[in-house]
């Protein structure tokens, strides 16, 4: 591994996931990167003065990159480990009827801002949150057309994941040279589902390792937490991703455990758990949860 710390700054932003972006940087197999992210509005809402209404659309969910990752070819898994995320002291709220499951009760759009402070969300006077950072936006570029920055596959996007935090592994099927990686979208805080469309939109920096996996074949974005390993899915409707994310982690664990398909799937009802990763973008997302104390009797205690 890579004894440098690589820097990308957020001077160069990509609304894509393509092969067609050149590098920002190219960085070798087992690299450790601290890279600087806009936050999903392109740090455009600052001021209470700011609104909304004012946005440039097409500057939003940018994300820094992409990263050129030697080695990793078609057919590999590159492997994002997260260290840290750090943020602004300050994020912003957003609701409107553009804007998530509630949309119908808005005739306008709505944003404030939020203090961050001391590992908190100031949410009012009388509420304040724990801080919880993570990811909504990290992947690779997909072998076929571009895929804007604000929809997921299999590729990873906007997956609006709350696993994808500091101590995550998050592995994705690399089907491009280089992988062309690239991350945006930070949140202070977020409940699954992202109901209105957005959690505590921050600018930040994440810092990651990036790791090619030649012993590793994946459909779709994984993510291992120190709980437990998770199938990532985004389709049209949340019952695919269900599925989906079910199917894609059974395939996974199969030969690994060494179980008769019939035990796999009675292990899989008693002790997974299907989530909600979110519901507001073009694609729902959903994951499925396996806690590694019901993987490591089998001999399976990382991916």
């Amino acid at each position: 591994m890579s004894a440098v710390t690589y820097s990308v700054d957020s001077s160069g932003l990509v609304y894509s996931f393509s092969r067609h972006h050149p590098p920002r940087l190219r960085v070798p197999d087992g690299s450790r990167l601290e890279i600087e992210t806009c936050d999903c509005f392109e740090n455009q809402i600052r001021r209470p003065e700011d609104t909304l209404a004012s946005l440039d659309w097409d500057r939003i969910n940018p994300a820094t990159g992409p990263i050129f990752v030697e080695g990793a070819e078609p057919g590999d898994v590159l492997a994002a480990t997260i260290e840290a995320i750090t943020m602004d002291d300050q994020g912003v709220l957003v609701a409107g009827h553009d804007f998530g499951v509630l949309a119908s009760k808005f005739d306008a759009l709505h944003s404030r801002l939020v203090p961050v402070r001391r590992g908190r969300v100031i949410f009012d006077d009388r509420l304040n949150l724990p801080v919880r950072p993570m990811i909504g936006v990290i992947g690779v570029a997909p072998g076929g057309d571009p895929v804007n920055c604000g929809t997921p596959g299999s590729h990873g996007g906007n997956m609006d994941t709350t696993l994808i935090a500091p101590g995550a592994t998050v592995y994705f099927p690399v089907a491009v040279p280089g992988a062309l990686f690239a991350l945006g979208d930070l949140h202070a805080a977020m409940g699954d589902g992202e109901i209105s469309g957005a959690g505590v939109e921050i600018a930040g920096r994440v810092t990651l390792r990036l790791s090619v996996r030649k012993d590793l074949s994946l459909a779709g974005p994984m993510v291992a937490t120190p709980e437990g390993l998770a199938a990532i899915a985004s389709a049209p409707t949340l019952d695919d991703a269900a599925n989906q994310a079910v199917r894609e982690l059974a395939e996974v664990l199969f030969p690994r455990l060494g179980l008769p398909w019939q035990e796999l799937a009675y292990l899989l009802s008693i002790a997974g758990s299907l989530q909600i990763c979110q519901v507001v973008d073009p694609l729902k997302t959903a994951r499925f949860v396996l806690p590694w104390s019901a993987l490591a009797p089998y001999g399976v205690t990382e991916l």
